[in-house]
């Protein structure tokens, strides 16, 4: 019966024992996985930072907000749709299918994407 007593004991505190450090990994992996979203949003912020703010630009670049005649196109960083006062944004990387399409284009200038033809009106 001590036996099985010192059995038992041994085993509740290997259970323990694993328990623990399976939470210790679980931690371990949220901090990495943390971090690693800090080091994306640092990576960002310097992409963002990097915009410098002309007025009127004569062609689509880094940085411009492409108003056409069914979209309004954000080139810089692609984290997709936005809503700001209840208009939709599409914020693009200029390295992106349509980022790519964009870049150069001049007002009035067409473009055919996804099967769908918008023209540019305006780049701010």
């Amino acid at each position: 019966m001590d036996n099985a007593q010192q059995s038992a004991n041994e085993e509740g505190k290997s259970s323990a024992g694993d328990k623990y450090e399976t939470g210790r990994a679980m931690m371990q992996i949220e901090r990495d996985r943390a971090a690693h979203q800090l080091q994306e949003a640092i990576q960002l912020k310097t992409v963002l930072d990097q915009i410098k703010s002309e007025m009127a630009p004569e062609r689509i670049s880094f940085g411009s907000l492409v108003i056409t005649d069914s979209k309004r196109i954000f080139i810089s960083i692609g984290i997709g749709k936005l809503m700001v006062s209840e208009i939709e944004y599409f914020i693009v990387a200029p390295t992106s299918p349509l980022g790519k399409a964009l870049l150069g284009l001049k007002v009035n200038d067409r473009l055919t994407f996804n099967k769908g033809v918008m023209t540019v009106r305006e780049i701010l």
